[in-house]
C-alpha cells in the first residue's frame, strides 16, 4: 500500500518525541564522550570512530565521510528508505496519533496499523495461554522433556516463555474466539488457527506440541515454533508469514541477545531454537538462530548493527545436513564478506554434535564443557580458511588428476575475492598448504594458483558485462599472442613485459591451460632461475646450452597434448598454415594491437558497469523526489555534459549527487583512454610501412 502524504503536525511530534541517541544506538555501537556520543561511522569504511551523535541538538556527523543530519535523515540512508516510511514507524514506536492530507487513504492506513496491534495483542495472549497450560497436568510431558531430555532450567524456560499446546483440535480456538472474544478472521491472520477444507469452521494450527514463542527485535512475539511431543510431522512447525511475522527478517534470541552482542562484540548464528537456549544457559548469551538453516543477507545485516567488529560465528553442526546449512549460510553472506563488511568465523563441534548436545552431554561438568567452548569459539577459523580446509580435504593430493581438481577449485573460491592484498595472502596460505614443507614447491604453487585465480577473476567480470561481440575479438587477440609467443621466440620478453604492464590474463580456460604449460616447460629449462620474477632472464643459455628464446616449446607441448582435454583447441595453434604465418610478419605491431583490443574491452565493460552505476542512483533520486521527469531530464543532461558542475539539488541528498559525480567521471577517464587504445589498434599507414 503507498504511503500517503503526512499531516505536517505528524511530522513535527515525531520530530520532538525521538531521541536520535536511542535511535542510532540500535545502529551502531556508542561510547559517551563528553557531552557527544561516538562510534564506527555506519556509512563509510572506518577502524578509528569518527561518527558523532549530539544528544542537545539531535543531530548527527561523520568527521570521515561528512554524512550528517537527524535522527530521521539517519534511518532514511541507513535502511534506504522513504521519509514518509520512517516517519511512520517512528511514530507508530512512539505512540504518535498518526494524521495524512488523504483522507481515504488515511483509513486505509489506520487499519493497517490497528491490525499490527491487534495481531501482537492476539499473540500475547496465546504465549500467555499455551505458558499457563505447560503447567498443568495436560503438559507434564512436556515439562519433562524440557527437564530430562533439554536439561533446561526453570530459569530458562521462563526467559524464553515455554509452553504446551494442548492436544485437542479447538482449545486455542475456543479460548480466543469464543471465551476472549476475537474474530476467527483475525485469529487466522495472526496464524494460530486453520479454517477446515469442509464443513466450516476453524481448528488450532499448533496441536500437542511444545511451543516457542518467536520475538522480534523489541520482544514482541510474532509468532511461534512448535516441536512435536510425539511422532507427528513436521517435527517442527513455525508460524506461516503474517502481517508482523517474516521469518527471513527475524533471528531467534535477538530481543535477548542484543545487549550481550555489544558487549562481546560478536554474535554466534546456531542452528536450532534450543541450540540458542542451551548457549543462553550455559552463559553465551550472544547466541541467535536463524529460522530455519538458511541464513538471509537480512538476517545478517540485522546483527551488524550490534557489533562493532562486524564478527558473525557460525556455529551449525557437524553432521552433513549442518555442513550444507554453514554452506548456504556462506553463500548469502558472501558478498558481505567478500567486501569486508563482515568477518564470517565458523566453529565445528567435534562428534557431530550440536550446541544443545554439547552442553548436555554427561560426563564433564558444566564449567569444563564453557572453557572447551570458548576455547573453540577463540579458534574458530575465518570462512574462507574453512572453506579451504574443506576444499583440500575432500581430494587425494597424492593423485595428480585430483590434486588438479583441488587447485582449480581452491582458484574459484579465491577468484571471488575482490580485495588484492587478500587474494595473496590466501593464495600464499593455499600453496603451503597444498606443498607442505617443500618450499620450492610453495613458490611454483604460489604463482600457478596466482595465474589461475587471475583468470578466475577475469571470467567473472567477463560474464557479466561482456556482449558476444567481444568472444570472437578476445579469443582472436589472444591466440595471436600465444602463436608470437610459440613461434618467435625473439618477441616472447616483450610479450611478457606487455601482459603485465597492462595487467592482461588469458580468458579462455584452454588458453589457461596452455600458458600454464608453457611457463612450466621453461621452468624446467631455465637451470635454476625462477621464470616467474621479472628479472628471469630470456636470453640466458640454459644447462644444455639452449638459449630460452630459442626453445622450442611446440615440440614439447605435442608430449603434453597427448592426454590433454583441450588438444583439439590447442592444435591449431601450434601449426602455421600460409595464413597466420603471415599474420606474424610484424610481431610488434601485432603485440601492441592484441594487447590494446584485449584491455579495451575490459575498458568498454568497465563503461557498461558504471552506466548501470548510474542508472540506478537516478532511479533511486528519482523514487525519492516528486518532481520525477522534470528531474530526470536534467540528470540525463548531466551525463551527456562532462564539463558542467552537479550543483545542490533541493530535495535530493548530497551524497547522491556526489555519488554520480564520481561516476560521471570515471566514465569520462575510460572513455578518453578508450580513444588511446583506438590509436594503438590503427595504426597509422606510416607505422605499418615502417616495419615493411
Amino acid at each position: 500500500m503507498q504511503i500517503p502524504h503526512l499531516h505536517p503536525d505528524t511530522i513535527e511530534a515525531v520530530r520532538q518525541a525521538v531521541n536520535i541517541v536511542d535511535v542510532v544506538a540500535e545502529h551502531v555501537v556508542l561510547r559517551k564522550r563528553g557531552q557527544e556520543y561516538v562510534g564506527c561511522c555506519p556509512f563509510h569504511e572506518e577502524k578509528t570512530p569518527s561518527f558523532t551523535v549530539n544528544p542537545v541538538k539531535g543531530f548527527y556527523y561523520c568527521f570521515g565521510c561528512g554524512a550528517g543530519g537527524n535522527a530521521i535523515t539517519f534511518l532514511m540512508e541507513l535502511q534506504k528508505r522513504s521519509f514518509a516510511e520512517v516517519v511512520l514507524e517512528l511514530a507508530q514506536r512512539h505512540q504518535i496519533p498518526v494524521r495524512t492530507l488523504d483522507s481515504e487513504q488515511k483509513q486505509a492506513l489506520q487499519a493497517r496499523l490497528s491490525l499490527q496491534e491487534q495481531l501482537y495483542e492476539i499473540l500475547a495472549i496465546a504465549t500467555s495461554f499455551y505458558e499457563h497450560a505447560l503447567r498443568q497436568p495436560i503438559g507434564q510431558t512436556a515439562q519433562d522433556y524440557l527437564q530430562w531430555q533439554r536439561h533446561l532450567k526453570e530459569d530458562t524456560i521462563q526467559q524464553f516463555r515455554l509452553g504446551y499446546a494442548p492436544a485437542g483440535w479447538q482449545v486455542l480456538y475456543t479460548y480466543l474466539v469464543e471465551q476472549k472474544g476475537y474474530p476467527a478472521a483475525l485469529v487466522e491472520q495472526a496464524g494460530l488457527i486453520m479454517p477446515r477444507q469442509t464443513g466450516g469452521g476453524y481448528y488450532d494450527r499448533f496441536r500437542d506440541r511444545l511451543m516457542i514463542p518467536i520475538m522480534d527485535a523489541q520482544g514482541r512475539v510474532v509468532g511461534f515454533g512448535g516441536r512435536t511431543l510425539g511422532n507427528a510431522e513436521p517435527k517442527y512447525l513455525n508460524s506461516p508469514e503474517t502481517p508482523i511475522f517474516n521469518k527471513g527478517q527475524l533471528l531467534f534470541g535477538l530481543d535477548k541477545a542484543r545487549q550481550a552482542i555489544v558487549q562481546k562484540d560478536q554474535a554466534i548464528v546456531v542452528e536450532g531454537y534450543f541450540d540458542v537456549m542451551a548457549l543462553h544457559q550455559a552463559g553465551f548469551t550472544q547466541a541467535v538462530a536463524s529460522l530455519g538453516t538458511a541464513l538471509s543477507q537480512a538476517q545478517i545485516k540485522l546483527l551488524l548493527r550490534y557489533t562493532e567488529s562486524k564478527q558473525i560465528i557460525l556455529n551449525f553442526d557437524a553432521d552433513p545436513a549442518g555442513q550444507r546449512a554453514a554452506d548456504r549460510a556462506i553463500g548469502e553472506a558472501a558478498d558481505l564478506a567478500y567486501r569486508g563488511d563482515l568477518r564470517l568465523r565458523i566453529l565445528t563441534l567435534p562428534a557431530g554434535k550440536d550446541a544443545a548436545d554439547f552442553f548436555t552431554d554427561d560426563g564433564e561438568s558444566l564449567e569444563v564443557r564453557r572453557d572447551r567452548y570458548q576455547t573453540l569459539l577463540e579458534q574458530a577459523p575465518l570462512w574462507i580458511e574453512w572453506q579451504i580446509q574443506n576444499i583440500i580435504q575432500q581430494y587425494d593430493l597424492s593423485q595428480g588428476d585430483q590434486f588438479y581438481e583441488a587447485t582449480q577449485a581452491l582458484s574459484r573460491l579465491l577468484g571471488k575475492l575482490p580485495n588484492a592484498a587478500l587474494r595473496s595472502h590466501y593464495i600464499h596460505f593455499c600453496a603451503e598448504q597444498l606443498a607442505g614443507s617443500d618450499t620450492r614447491a610453495v613458490l611454483r604453487l604460489e604463482e600457478s594458483l596466482r595465474q589461475q585465480v587471475r583468470g578466475e577473476r577475469w571470467h567473472g567480470r567477463s560474464q557479466k558485462w561482456q556482449r558476444p561481440a567481444d568472444y570472437n575479438l578476445r579469443q582472436a587477440a589472444e591466440e595471436q599472442l600465444l602463436r608470437l609467443y610459440l613461434h618467435r621466440g625473439e618477441y616472447r620478453l616483450l610479450i611478457r613485459q606487455t601482459l603485465k604492464a597492462r595487467d592482461i590474463e588469458f580468458s579462455f580456460s584452454h588458453h589457461r591451460w596452455l600458458w600454464r604449460q608453457i611457463l612450466a616447460i621453461e621452468e624446467e629449462h631455465c637451470a635454476g632461475f625462477d621464470p616467474y620474477t621479472a628479472e628471469w632472464p630470456l636470453h640466458s643459455p640454459t644447462e644444455t646450452g639452449t638459449q630460452l628464446t630459442d626453445l622450442d616449446l611446440v615440440t614439447s607441448l605435442f608430449d603434453r597434448l597427448e592426454a590433454a582435454e583441450e588438444a583439439s583447441l590447442i592444435t591449431p595453434l601450434l601449426h602455421l598454415d600460409e595464413t597466420t604465418a603471415i599474420s606474424l610478419n610484424r610481431p610488434e605491431l601485432v603485440i601492441q594491437a592484441a594487447a590494446a583490443a584485449l584491455e579495451r574491452i575490459d575498458i568498454e565493460k568497465r563503461c557498461r558497469h558504471i552506466l548501470q552505476s548510474w542508472r540506478e542512483t537516478v532511479a533511486l533520486i528519482l523514487s525519492e523526489s516528486p518532481a520525477r521527469e522534470t528531474l530526470r531530464y536534467y540528470l540525463d543532461h548531466l551525463l551527456a555534459d562532462s564539463n558542467s558542475k552537479i550543483d545542490d539539488i533541493p530535495g535530493v541528498a548530497p551524497e547522491r549527487l556526489e555519488k554520480l559525480e564520481k561516476l560521471r567521471h570515471e566514465y569520462y577517464q575510460n572513455r578518453q583512454y578508450l580513444q588511446q587504445l583506438d590509436q594503438q589498434r590503427c595504426l597509422s599507414l606510416a607505422a605499418i610501412r615502417s616495419y615493411s
